[in-house]
């Protein structure tokens, strides 16, 4: 996903649109309006096309977020914290700050999604039973979104990992085995196999029925799970990489001493070029003022450089976040999750002792994940 818009909070959980949304409200749109609605209801007005295909739509996106929510509800429920909520052209997704620490916790959070897409099927269904011969509107409105409730709920069940249906597939094997990584390989591979059977699917379907569209569709969802597999599988790769690690383990104690007043271009060219250090204590004087790292210089734009200090630049040492010498690793990175931090200090016995820097920690996982693969 790329770049989003802030809507605002929804039971305090930031909300958000993916700019590629509006394709796919778009897409929905256009389909219920000009076919859809027109094919299944062809002696209604013109415009009504349009507003109940407008209304249907709104409601389907009402839906996954709705969908959302209920995995969300249930993660909050067992001490997992939710960034946010994004809507994009895939549908929906819950953004968790870190993993589930039980097999059951997982497994109540993966089916809730599910389980409130067929609430909402049976909902819709009803309404648009006892609507019918009323209201000819409302039972074409509310009967399309039974049906896409219901498919909605029957795809995120397949298992494959990383749709609801794998991290159920992952949670049983995990119940079953007591080993988290086995249960993640087996429900990878079986979401490897769901993306790779979706492609074929898609290219069989333009073979055969010459359906281009609905091919390229299935083609590109295929796609698209594909690399949300891989990527999951990575992250937890990552994390599982960490564990066994401290703070005082993957801290970095080469914060060199820069003084507040310079500007970023005479860091560059002095002392950056002679260090290898990721970040730089900040001070005026003997006194740590703050620190700044290469993320929050790249931030800074290069006509600025000469007019912008490192003092302006730099995060102030009340706002650094401090962790324990002994506190774990991952724990540290999911912190950084949770609370959106790129740097945190090491203190020990009121000491500063070091640093530990978000993309450090990441790179440090990887490098590890890759020597044991």
């Amino acid at each position: 996903m790329g770049k989003t818009i802030q809507l605002g909070k929804i039971f305090g959980i930031p909300f958000r649109l993916d700019y590629s949304w509006f394709i796919i409200f778009f897409i929905v749109t256009v389909a219920l309006s000009l076919s859809y609605f027109p094919s299944s209801y062809p002696l209604w007005d013109p415009a009504y096309y349009w507003i109940v295909g407008i209304a249907t739509s709104l409601l389907f996106f009402a839906s996954v977020v709705a969908h959302e929510l209920a995995h969300s509800a249930v993660g909050i429920r067992g001490g997992i914290p939710v960034k946010s909520i994004t809507l994009f052209i895939f549908g929906g997704v819950a953004h968790i700050a870190r993993e589930a620490t039980h097999p059951t916790t997982e497994l109540r959070m993966a089916s809730a999604g599910p389980l409130s897409s067929v609430a909402l099927a049976a909902i819709f269904y009803g309404i648009s039973w006892l609507s019918s011969g009323y209201n000819e509107y409302l039972t074409a409105l509310t009967g399309w979104l039974f049906m896409i409730n219901a498919a909605l709920a029957a795809f995120n069940m397949i298992p494959g990992f990383p749709l609801d249906g794998g991290r159920v597939l992952r949670s049983i094997v995990w119940l079953f085995t007591g080993n988290y990584m086995r249960a993640t390989r087996i429900a990878t591979m079986a979401g490897y196999g769901v993306s790779y059977l979706f492609i074929l699917g898609g290219i069989m379907i333009f073979i055969i029925f010459g359906l281009l569209l609905n091919g390229l569709w299935l083609v590109f969802i295929g796609w698209f799970l594909n690399n949300a597999t891989k990527m999951s599988y990575r992250q937890t790769m990552v994390r599982e990489a960490l564990r066994g690690f401290t703070a005082r383990d993957v801290m970095s104690r080469d914060c060199p001493l820069v003084p507040r007043n310079i500007t970023i271009r005479e860091l560059v060219q002095g002392q950056l070029m002679l260090t290898t250090s990721q970040c730089f204590l900040v001070t005026e004087g003997e006194k740590v003022e703050g620190l700044l790292t290469l993320r929050q210089i790249r931030e800074v734009p290069r006509e600025y450089w000469d007019i912008t200090t490192v003092g302006q630049a730099m995060t102030p040492v009340e706002k650094l976040k401090a962790v324990q010498p002994s506190e774990e690793a991952i724990s540290i990175l999911e912190r950084m999750d949770e609370e959106n931090l790129n740097q945190v200090t090491v203190v020990g016995e009121g000491r500063f002792l070091g640093m530990i820097l978000r993309d450090n920690l990441i790179r440090f996982a990887h490098r590890l994940s890759e020597l044991r693969t």
